[in-house]
């Protein structure tokens, strides 16, 4: 099996000898005046597909009209209230603390503060703010890495099916926002004068 290998490479290496030499374009000059480096063609090749592939995902995004709000983003929002209300509602019954060795006042700041923030992130979602969202976003990545975390240690079998749920609900979320993250941040196109 390794001899068959090192005849597959072999021969692959005299065929590359024996194309002719592809000629490679000039290089650039760069705005600061210094000569730019030669990329292998390869390179310049792979990166010319993926310019171009983004370039067409570009073309088929359709910009947000006024007062529209992508559909995750409005899910988002009404998840950040939900949550918020929940961080309320558990804090009063006190499920937040029932091991009890805690600081209540420290565990009290706490849920306040986050929900003040899942608030926030709630109503600039709301808005189709691109800060909101890209919010959002990040609290859903660290729901996402400390829910892993958790399914790492989780003793039980409920645990576990809990974590899972909260990863395939956040991370579906976290997915679904990534496009709508792209039409809120595009230009509004150029009305055409009647």
């Amino acid at each position: 099996m390794a001899q068959s290998r090192k005849r597959k490479k072999a021969r692959r290496r005299t065929a590359e000898a024996r194309r002719p030499a592809q000629a490679a374009p000039a290089p650039a000059e760069p705005a600061n005046g210094e000569p730019a480096q030669p990329q292998p063609a390869a390179e310049s090749r792979g990166y010319a597909r993926s310019r171009a592939k983004n370039d067409a995902a570009r073309a088929a995004l359709k910009p947000l009209a006024r007062g529209e709000r992508p559909t995750a983003v409005t899910v988002g929002a009404i998840a950040a209230v939900v949550l918020a209300a929940v961080n309320v509602i558990a804090m009063i019954v006190g499920w937040d603390n029932l091991g009890g060795d805690t600081d209540e006042g420290r565990a009290v700041a706490f849920t306040v503060l986050w929900s003040v923030i899942l608030l926030v992130v709630a109503w600039g979602m709301w808005r189709s703010r691109y800060w909101a969202v890209l919010g959002m976003q990040t609290l859903l990545g660290i729901t996402l890495v400390l829910a892993s975390l958790s399914l790492i240690s989780a003793n039980s079998v409920g645990s576990v099916l809990i974590l899972v749920v909260i990863l395939a609900a956040a991370g579906s979320l976290f997915w679904f926002m990534v496009k709508a993250m792209a039409r809120i941040q595009m230009p509004e196109r150029p009305t055409r004068a009647r």
